[in-house]
């Protein structure tokens, strides 16, 4: 069952929920109508669905079964996050794994695009400065990470992080084993900066970020054979130790 900071409260009352949900609610119109795959018009759509993630991380359900019998037993989550008739637990659990991805991304952006307008940058001299990172990702309700081996099926998230604003940018989805560095060239335009770890080392993507005007700060492996072309002075008690026009 859910675990709470404060078990003996419940801050679920409609007010302080759809609160919470106005800026999805307001979106939800933009987004593509998820259609049912048979004749049979869809029970549970996509705004239950929505609805029901949010759910699910506000109180910190364990599992989609978890879950599911609260929509049942809660009288909250039965009549606002629910279907009226209620939802059976194969329409739940074949939307939960296999709908609705298509329609999660475009909320993102849409939700992401209204967060980003109404913060302030932190760092605006800096330029605008994307962190770049891709991480394995739970891709379901529950997941045994003992059983989360290499023959079984993984998900990978590949997320640009605007650091100015301390805000997700540009989200990409894959499988699990599928390369990072690729993802460099999606999520960065012309003009950012991109910020990211020693495995996005790849001197030939170096070359494509530079010509495509779209700069990057990557660490790179120690062993990297490096020719100097130019060096340059640096300021004493600076964190920068070598400034340098290299050749890799």
């Amino acid at each position: 069952m859910p675990r709470h900071i404060r078990p003996f409260t419940r801050a679920t009352d409609q007010l302080s929920y759809f609160r919470l949900a106005k800026p999805v609610n307001d979106a939800l119109p933009l987004i593509t109508p998820l259609k049912s795959r048979s004749n049979r018009p869809l029970t549970f759509t996509f705004e239950h669905q929505l609805h029901s993630l949010i759910w699910f991380h506000l109180h910190e359900h364990t599992s989609g079964r978890d879950l599911l019998q609260v929509l049942e037993q809660d009288s909250f989550a039965s009549s606002h996050i629910a279907p009226p008739e209620g939802v059976s637990r194969s329409a739940f659990f074949e939307a939960m794994n296999s709908r609705g991805v298509e329609q999660l991304l475009e909320m993102y952006h849409l939700i992401q695009r209204r967060a980003k307008s109404q913060l302030p940058q932190g760092h605006p001299d800096l330029g605008d400065l994307v962190g770049i990172d891709g991480s394995l990702i739970d891709a379901v309700a529950s997941m045994q990470w003992a059983d989360y081996r290499d023959g079984a099926k993984k998900a990978k998230v590949h997320v640009g992080f605007d650091l100015n604003r301390a805000i997700p940018e540009k989200l990409f989805l894959s499988a699990g084993k599928a390369d990072e560095r690729p993802f460099v060239s999606k999520i960065l335009e012309p003009g950012q900066t991109g910020v990211m770890d020693r495995y996005y080392q790849c001197h030939k993507n170096f070359d494509e970020w530079q010509a495509a005007e779209k700069h990057f700060v990557c660490r790179i492996r120690k062993s990297t054979r490096k020719t100097i072309i130019e060096q340059y002075p640096v300021a004493e008690a600076s964190h920068v130790f070598l400034d340098v026009l290299a050749l890799l």
